[in-house]
């Protein structure tokens, strides 16, 4: 189909393809903005590919990655974490105007790829959360959300069933859904197929058919601590322990990993959705990175950047300063992207563009060479014609008995489960 966002073929998928959200909040747009189940779908056409979520922790990232999907033709979401950007954040995109800076941004550059916007990690840790969520999860998807991970892998595993059973009504069913099993710590409390069936299960006994599974498969979050990583072979097992429920495979913690295992949970696993965060924050601020996107500390364990690339050297040199005051490690550095966003957006225009060609040059060749997920987004209008609404089929249908997924049966049931969750700990984003 053409690519003009003037067409009349695009024109469309505009009037089917945008939920009622995104409808109403921007009636006058060109940007197709879409549930997170179109992503999923386009990717599972293509097959043997995922797709980035990219987590915006700025708004120069959000214009540099959606250059790349644009270049690539591919499909993309954009995503912020509830510690990144709910109300307790680090961030100043967030869950309230993530939707309204992508909008803007697609129409100001005149894109036409499909890009879902994801509420990621929505943490619900305890009985509290849960009732927070039941006003602050309707009052996201007001704001222009369209696909959510429910994240109850902080608590046992029937309470993450429970609670994701209890939060489902208030999520649109068109919208992109997310569950996860485990939380992503490394090496340590890995998955099992044994307590993702029971969550997945527990959830398709309820009628709930999830997107994506986020698992604990050998990755961390943030600044990568070893080289021990991805388990595909663990991946790969428990995807086709899920197969018959639809689920696909969403990969957290991908910053850390080499090219060539990010490349194996492509062509090997049922995943359609990779995280990055943190390499993208590194890219932005022009600090080295290896191929695997870790920064790459100096002997004192401090960031290298690179001249040239990235923020201007006056105001790095101000982060830093900041961030010594704070007693910052360098995990800690993510949250300069707070005080500092609005300096760094008020840098010469010369310094913003090589920041966002910085970001594009790195998702570009993440979407083409690692992810394949290059020319999916003429896949993903295909699933919206062919639905002809902005929700596609269901990819699963309801197999478990929900006689035997009743509350006192959950909690009976987790008692046989044998799975080892490792050590507490904060595990966001």
């Amino acid at each position: 189909m053409a690519w003009s966002n003037r067409s009349k073929e695009y024109e469309k998928l505009l009037e089917i393809g945008r939920p009622p959200n995104i409808a109403a909040l921007f009636p006058n747009s060109k940007a197709l903005i879409v549930s997170g189940q179109f992503i999923d779908r386009a990717l599972m056409a293509k097959g043997q590919a995922m797709t980035i979520a990219a987590n915006a922790r700025s708004h120069l990232i959000i214009r540099g990655v959606l250059a790349a999907a644009q270049k690539a033709k591919a499909g993309c979401i954009i995503e912020i974490a509830k510690s990144e950007g709910g109300h307790d954040f680090y961030c100043a995109v967030n869950y309230w105007n993530m939707a309204r800076q992508v909008d803007a941004l697609l129409n100001e550059m005149g894109l036409t790829i499909p890009v879902a916007i994801h509420a990621d990690h929505y943490a619900l840790k305890n009985s509290k959360d849960l009732e927070v969520a039941k006003v602050e999860v309707p009052s996201m998807f007001e704001a222009g959300i369209t696909s959510i991970a429910i994240d109850a892998s902080h608590q046992p595993d029937d309470q993450n069933l429970l609670s994701s059973v209890a939060i489902n009504p208030y999520i649109p069913k068109w919208a992109g859904l997310e569950c996860e099993v485990g939380e992503i710590k490394g090496d340590v409390g890995l998955s099992t197929a044994e307590d993702a069936l029971f969550l997945i299960q527990g959830l398709n006994a309820h009628d709930i058919h999830p997107d994506w599974i986020a698992l604990n498969n050998g990755t961390t979050h943030g600044i990568q601590a070893s080289s021990a990583g991805i388990q595909v072979e663990l991946t790969s097992g428990i995807h086709q322990a899920l197969k018959p429920y639809g689920v696909s495979g969403a990969q957290h913690g991908t910053s850390g990993n080499s090219t060539e295992r990010l490349k194996r949970i492509a062509k090997e696993t049922r995943t359609t959705k990779a995280n990055v965060a943190t390499a993208l924050q590194m890219v932005l601020w022009g600090v080295k990175i290896d191929d695997y996107g870790n920064a790459i500390l100096d002997q004192n364990g401090s960031f290298t950047k690179i001249k040239g690339q990235g923020l201007s050297e006056e105001l790095w040199a101000e982060m830093e300063e900041y961030g010594a005051a704070k007693k910052f490690k360098a995990g800690d550095f993510k949250s300069l992207n707070l005080p500092f966003e609005n300096k760094i957006l008020a840098q010469p225009k010369a310094i913003r563009d090589r920041m966002v060609e910085g970001v594009e040059a790195f998702v570009y060749h993440l979407l083409t060479e690692v992810f394949s997920a290059n020319d999916t987004a003429p896949l993903a209008y295909e699933a919206i014609l062919q639905a002809g609404s902005y929700a596609p089929a269901q990819k699963a249908r309801r197999l478990e008995d929900p006689a035997e997924w009743t509350e006192a049966k959950i909690l009976e049931k987790a008692k046989s489960l044998t799975t080892d969750k490792g050590p507490r700990g904060n595990y966001d984003d």
